[in-house]
């Protein structure tokens, strides 16, 4: 086990001690800081979405700025403007709170498009563009967003562009009795100060460092192939599964096939191998395909979702 191995396991911990449950959306949460993509998080209000991107900012030592999004936002609000200073008799630039390590983009889809496209080239390029001048953004830049799938009252759908741009997009439920159990013992046992015992925790260089030694994990040729077979197929959903034809509007770019290969990478380094499975690729296809695929409007009469359609491709696209 490598030191970096040993540190992501500490912030699992970490995170861990402050969430019940949610296996899923914390290994997402550290698979995001590895590759260095963006996460997008669907859930009911009350899950404890920001408290754990709260616990993964604080287990980083990373800067952490939350924006809560509304209709009345504007990109400057985001991005940060040239203001006059009569003092100098210039105009100087004043940051938003985009120029922060990790950005919680709360319910991202209450902003109009407008606000939303402001995000694409801090997400894309780590930079933001005011006026003829270019800034750059923290070397360590993660945005994560939540939306809400129960409201939709005042809310506007992501641009296709947007959530192309979101490595991961993962949906998390309510807990079992079991585990809200465990969350109201927990909360009655929360000392005085409401203090809790902090761990070992990484720095935005090792976490580089970390991000290089997943590059040198071993994949065979049959699981890339097995990676672009997924993707590809769904461009192709019918000549894979003929049930399904005319369902999808437009299947996944080869963004998602990059995207795929990288979760794959990060799910085995925090699986302490030294090499990648189809079981990896298996694991993380349906959080890496479910935004990119564009259903056709007989799906949504249908009612089919996306994620139907991944299993059915999951199930009919043997793994080598």
């Amino acid at each position: 086990m490598s030191d970096s191995s040993v540190l992501f396991d500490q912030l699992r911990k970490h995170i861990e001690k402050t969430i019940v449950g949610q296996e899923q959306l914390i290994n997402r949460l550290l698979v995001t800081v590895l590759t260095g993509g963006h996460l997008l998080i669907e859930g009911p209000p009350g899950l404890a979405k920001t408290m754990a991107v709260k616990s993964l900012a604080n287990g980083l030592h990373a800067s952490f700025q939350r924006i809560q999004f509304t209709p009345d936002l504007m990109p400057a609000d985001l991005t940060g403007s040239d203001i006059y200073d009569p003092k100098s008799g210039e105009f100087r630039f004043m940051s938003g709170p985009l120029f922060h390590e990790i950005i919680l983009a709360d319910e991202i889809n209450r902003a109009p498009p407008k606000v939303q496209s402001a995000l694409l080239e801090a997400m894309e390029e780590h930079q933001v563009t005011i006026g003829n001048e270019t800034h750059v953004l923290p070397g360590l830049y993660l945005v994560i967003a939540t939306q809400n799938p129960l409201e939709q009252s005042g809310t506007y759908p992501l641009p296709e562009a947007q959530l192309d741009r979101f490595q991961l997009h993962v949906t998390i439920d309510y807990p079992d009795q079991k585990q809200e159990l465990e969350i109201l013992e927990r909360n009655d046992s929360v000392d005085e100060e409401g203090s809790q015992q902090t761990v070992d925790s990484l720095t935005p260089e090792q976490v580089f460092i970390a991000r290089r030694e997943i590059q040198s994990l071993h994949i065979e040729p049959s699981v890339k192939q097995y990676i672009v077979d997924l993707v590809t197929a769904t461009r192709n959903i019918e000549k894979f599964v003929p049930e399904l034809n005319g369902l999808v509007r437009a299947g996944a770019s080869p963004r998602a096939s990059k995207s795929l290969l990288a979760s794959a990478r990060a799910n085995a380094f925090l699986q302490q191998r030294d090499y990648v499975t189809p079981d990896d690729v298996y694991d993380l296809c349906a959080d890496v395909l479910r935004h990119r695929i564009l259903l056709s409007f007989e799906a949504n009469a249908s009612r089919v979702t996306s994620d139907e359609i991944i299993n059915r491709l999951l199930e009919t696209i043997s793994a080598p």
